[in-house]
């Protein structure tokens, strides 16, 4: 190893596993011998350059291993309708790159071509598949640095918030077919996802104590629901048919498969229409905030990891706001009644008429 001058200009001459090495440096010496200085211990680390060179990977194939990691510990829904398409679009995009290749300006084209096709919530979910791929990518050893951690996101519209209300829920229920009744109870009294309900298992529901422990949910974390009287009668009615270890097995005995079919015969008979059996949730959780529950209370209920995502629920149907408003009312006209009583004790008087929690 050593450096040395070729014209104007300084070179710097090393071996990387038995490959000779030559690099222009410039005009400086100086700074040639610093460059063979900090070359000399990448390599005494196993470095080169900043890259693992025994550990090059193809984005194409490391694409598959990481397919795999999703596949075993993601959720259901998660692989499947999300980062496995994500995952064939960035694999299509970067195939033939390295994956330490991947630069920021590249990731920036990526993002632009696929908005003009896309909406920007379905160009951020790819965006954070590839972020996550490079942060396991960092833990096996791949890559030291995340590119995907300097770009900017793309600003999403408000998701969509359709929910049911009483006397749709009413409609609904009659007009499901046995089979799926006990299915929309559960999804509208506990909030939980379709997958979680499908998968749901005897040995998570406990009657008695009257609590379901959802097991590996969304965010890969374990959440207890109250069982109210409602949900306690109808599965109180499935545990006397109990076949195999799931809540609602098919003639198998394995969690349905698909039941979209029959919501939908479901919904075209109630003619309830544009909802989806997500929607449910939905329906769960904003009611539970039109009944006064606090957002940390349905934040835990419904498993949400962010408060921002419980968020969503805490817009209120104009019948609720008029009922609030009209709580005013009561509070005016209770001052009027009570001449000088203090404007604080008259205010504590009208929440308890009112039954309004802080």
């Amino acid at each position: 190893m050593g450096v040395f001058k070729k014209g104007d200009n300084w070179y710097i001459d090393y071996y990387v596993k038995g490959h000779r090495k030559r690099k222009k440096i410039g005009p400086s010496k100086k700074l040639a011998l610093q460059v063979l200085k900090d070359v000399q211990v990448k390599i005494a680390k196993g470095e080169y350059l900043g890259i693992y060179d025994d550990k090059k990977i193809h984005f194409q194939k490391y694409a598959l291993q990481y397919s795999e990691y999703s596949k075993a510990n993601k959720a259901w829904s998660t692989y499947y309708r999300r980062d496995r398409l994500s995952i064939n679009s960035l694999t299509s995009f970067f195939k033939g790159k390295y994956l330490f290749e991947l630069t920021p300006q590249m990731i920036e084209k990526y993002k632009a071509e696929r908005l003009e096709k896309l909406s920007p919530a379905t160009v951020n979910r790819e965006l954070e598949c590839l972020k996550h791929m490079f942060t396991k990518a960092i833990d096996w050893g791949y890559v030291k640095t995340n590119p995907v951690k300097g770009i900017k996101f793309l600003k999403e519209p408000p998701g969509r918030m359709r929910y049911l209300k009483s006397e749709e829920v009413v409609a609904l229920l009659n007009a499901c077919a046995d089979h799926i009744r006990p299915i929309v109870v559960i999804a509208l009294n506990t909030g939980m996802r379709k997958g979680e309900i499908l998968n749901l298992k005897w040995a998570n529901t406990d009657l008695k104590n009257r609590k379901i422990t959802v097991i590996n949910a969304k965010n890969n974390e374990s959440r207890v629901i109250p069982i109210n009287q409602t949900l306690h009668k109808e599965l109180s009615n499935l545990s006397r048919k109990i076949n195999g270890e799931y809540v609602f097995p098919n003639r198998d005995g394995l969690p349905f498969g698909d039941i979209q079919k029959s919501f939908s015969s479901a919904l075209k008979q109630a003619k309830i229409e544009d909802f989806r059996f997500h929607d449910l949730r939905h329906t769960f959780g904003s009611h539970m905030v039109m009944q006064g529950v606090d957002l940390r209370t349905v934040q835990q209920v419904m498993g949400h990891k962010d408060i921002k995502m419980t968020m969503r629920y805490s817009h209120l149907s104009p019948e609720y706001v008029q009922e609030a408003m009209e709580r005013l009312d009561n509070l005016w006209t209770l001052y009027g009644h009570q001449g000088q009583t203090s404007p604080k004790r008259i205010l504590s008087n009208s929440l308890k008429i009112n039954k309004v929690r802080l």
